[in-house]
């Protein structure tokens, strides 16, 4: 999952940034309304946490512009400002959700798990492809009654190919997803990322979980 954190304040932005990095998101950062459109018209996000006081442009302006160019990228505004007005504002605009400063980063983690799954058609913490559930909310994955110990990196793969079961992810989705705008790209880290989590999730397996479609890309798809 890849994540836009627009909030001016710098050490704030970091704790956030760090935060979601350690859960496994593809996180760009930024510091003011200008940056984040320009964030946020660049490429596709998975969810955007946006502080509504920055400079250059403030966060509804942001939202609005965000939204009049038809792109639907879940929203949680982050702000100061408690008042009912400012809430409905906000929600008037397309935010997806509110979280008033200060607030408990495990709150603000259970948030953006519920705004990812907007995007998907799981409506659940866990996702089932044959026997492999994939638990979004603790980060477990379990093949049977094994349980499966993946990297943070490993983990962002596999629940991404796992929300898009069924569809073929090139190489570039994956990484555009995954890594954020800081990463220089290598040619072949995902191949070579896939072929750790083939060894944990298939390895030993009857059913082969991990498909790859040559000179295309891979998905997650239990046989017919």
């Amino acid at each position: 999952m890849r994540i836009l954190v627009a909030e001016d304040e710098r050490d704030m932005n970091r704790l956030i940034t760090r935060t979601l990095e350690k859960e496994g998101y593809g996180v760009d950062s930024c510091h003011d309304g200008d940056e984040a459109l320009t964030y946020l018209e660049s490429a596709d996000y998975d969810a955007a946490i946006l502080d509504i006081m920055m400079p250059r442009r403030n966060g509804y302006e942001v939202l609005k512009r965000l939204r009049s160019l038809g792109k639907e990228t879940p929203v949680l505004f982050l702000t100061a400002r408690d008042s009912i007005a400012d809430r409905v504002a906000g929600l008037d605009l397309g935010a997806d959700d509110y979280l008033i400063k200060p607030f408990d980063f495990d709150e603000l983690l259970a948030r953006i798990r519920v705004l990812t799954r907007k995007r998907s058609t799981h409506r659940t913490s866990v996702i089932a492809i044959g026997d492999l559930r994939i638990d979004t909310g603790s980060h477990s994955v379990v093949r049977g009654a094994r349980a499966i110990e993946l990297s943070s990196r490993e983990y962002a793969i596999l629940e991404y190919l796992a929300l898009n079961q069924g569809k073929v992810l090139s190489r570039e989705q994956i990484e555009n997803h995954v890594w954020n705008f800081d990463y220089s790209g290598g040619t072949n880290v995902v191949d070579v990322y896939i072929s750790y989590l083939r060894k944990k999730i298939d390895s030993g397996e009857g059913k082969k979980l991990i498909r790859t479609v040559w000179g295309t890309g891979w998905m997650l798809k239990e046989d017919a």
